[in-house]
């Protein structure tokens, strides 16, 4: 025998348990001489005798007394990594990485975060702040397992793509400003204004919303994390069309909040890499979809048939 067996170590336990190699055998299943061949070979692989056996219970000598406590260790460790292995096979521990805007993590994974906390505390949720189309490149890369990103989003192989939930698009402009209860295209772009960058699937939003009216709108300047966004705003450096993500921003006295005219709606979705659909990333889709049902999240946790049917064709 040139390496331990854990059926061996689990043989010498039982005996130190139960008393004696035949109480070891009925525990474990086993034939009487196979239970004596297995501590043979193990006093033989260790040089040393581990029990002392008699008319009497068995009993471990002092040398077996250490290895046995060392045994059960081992043991304990084996049974631990096996159901760490199972744990992770039905998804309930694992490491999902996401991707999602400044606004997104700010306001809507802290929530979902928490419920899957109280519900699978072994899953590790890896957050990324990323742009939808980096978001996009990395699902498709395999670098990333799901992503909050605006809609709509050119198809990618590989990731799919779901709606999440839709958020009205607001004017935020300093309190001491003299403005209208409802905000044109054509009142904000006589105004500064503080957007997005032009990568930014909001920044193309609004500036869709400005040319429909057929006007331009020229930012001030151009930057990607809201909260920063409404800090200028409140220090009176200009205006920004955001999505109303929480009522937060309404309780700072600096800033009014008005609806815009047309309305404006920014529409957020939940992509997914094919390739992590399933185990732990799952559970990561029922805690941002709690009132969904379990069809809506295996909807966006499974590719549909005839996607499955037309990769199984491209192959």
């Amino acid at each position: 025998m040139r390496e331990l067996s854990l059926d061996h170590l689990r043989t010498l336990v039982a005996i130190a348990d139960l008393g004696s190699l035949a109480n070891a055998a009925r525990a474990l299943h086993l034939a009487a001489p196979t239970v004596t061949v297995q501590i043979a070979e193990l006093e033989s692989r260790l040089g040393g005798q581990l029990l002392v056996r008699g008319r009497g219970p068995a009993q471990p000598t002092a040398l077996g007394e250490r290895f046995i406590a060392r045994a059960r260790r081992l043991l304990a460790d084996a049974d631990d990594a096996v159901e760490d292995v199972r744990r992770q096979l039905a998804g309930q521990t694992g490491r999902v990485r996401v991707g999602a805007s400044t606004g997104a993590i700010a306001h809507l994974l802290p929530p979902a975060l928490e419920r899957l906390a109280r519900h699978h505390p072994g899953i590790d949720v890896n957050v990324q702040v990323l742009t939808s189309n980096e978001s996009m490149t990395r699902l498709a890369a395999g670098s990333l397992d799901l992503a909050v990103v605006a809609l709509p989003q050119p198809p990618v192989r590989g990731v799919h793509v779901k709606p999440l939930r839709r958020e009205a698009v607001v004017a935020f402009l300093p309190a001491d400003w003299k403005a209208p209860r409802r905000l044109t295209p054509q009142w904000l772009a006589e105004r500064p204004l503080i957007m997005n960058d032009a990568s930014t699937r909001l920044y193309r939003l609004t500036a869709e919303w400005f040319s429909a009216a057929g006007v331009h709108c020229r930012p001030r300047i151009e930057l990607n994390y809201n909260d920063a966004i409404r800090t200028l705003v409140a220090a009176g450096y200009g205006a920004a069309l955001l999505p109303q993500e929480s009522q937060e921003a309404t309780h700072d006295p600096r800033i009014a909040v008005r609806p815009l005219s047309p309305a404006l709606w920014r529409q957020l979705g939940l992509a997914v890499s094919d390739r992590s659909a399933s185990g732990p990333t799952r559970f990561v889709l029922e805690a941002l979809l709690p009132d969904k049902d379990a069809a809506a999240v295996a909807a966006v946790a499974r590719p549909s048939k005839a996607r499955i049917a037309k990769k199984i064709a491209s192959k």
